[in-house]
């Protein structure tokens, strides 16, 4: 697959981004990590993971960007499927939400494209982002590129890079109902 020459990835964590980032900056991609996680909570643990991620793309080379940081938004999104599972009606809301704001980031600062590392971990579901994705693509017109970042050997690279720049690892997705449900069990 050609990859387009510039390109701004939606990014939920610096482990789900480091070895995508060093792939595509060896491949002479202009990267730009986007960190749009209004589902982050609580607002701390938003701020370890923003730092982190910024920390990430200045090791490995990349542009960072920063969208705020709007709980409220990301709630009133969600507001019904609080019950829902992961992977769940809450996850897929969340994802379109997120993958649109991109999206449109990417269109108002001419970008190629965009694409996104919230499919990377194995506790998300990479059809549900990327059917997201492409709702997003549909309502912005900007191409979203679908790209399965956990092939190729990117997945060791991710184990050596998070080990290798010390990174920071959370136990649960982010938001609020997926900090409950790991405490439950």
């Amino acid at each position: 697959m050609k990859l387009p020459a510039k390109l701004l990835v939606l990014s939920c964590c610096a482990p789900c981004s480091c070895a995508v980032m060093k792939k595509l900056h060896q491949d002479g991609v202009e990267v730009t990590v986007l960190f749009y996680n209004p589902n982050i909570y609580p607002a701390a643990e938003y701020a370890k993971r923003r730092d982190e991620q910024k920390r990430a793309c200045a090791s490995i080379g990349v542009k960072f960007a920063e969208l705020p940081y709007e709980p409220e938004v990301w709630e009133e999104c969600v507001k019904g499927l609080e019950n829902e599972p992961e992977q769940g009606k809450r996850c897929s809301a969340c994802f379109a939400m997120r993958l649109k704001r991109a999206a449109q980031y990417a269109k108002e600062h001419q970008f190629d494209a965009f694409a996104s590392v919230l499919g990377v971990s194995r506790y998300k579901n990479l059809n549900q982002v990327n059917q997201a994705a492409r709702w997003a693509w549909i309502q912005t017109g900007k191409p979203y590129v679908a790209v399965n970042w956990r092939k190729g050997g990117l997945e060791e690279l991710r184990r050596a890079l998070i080990k290798e720049l010390n990174l920071y690892q959370q136990d649960y997705c982010g938001c609020k109902y997926s900090m409950r449900k790991k405490s439950e069990e």
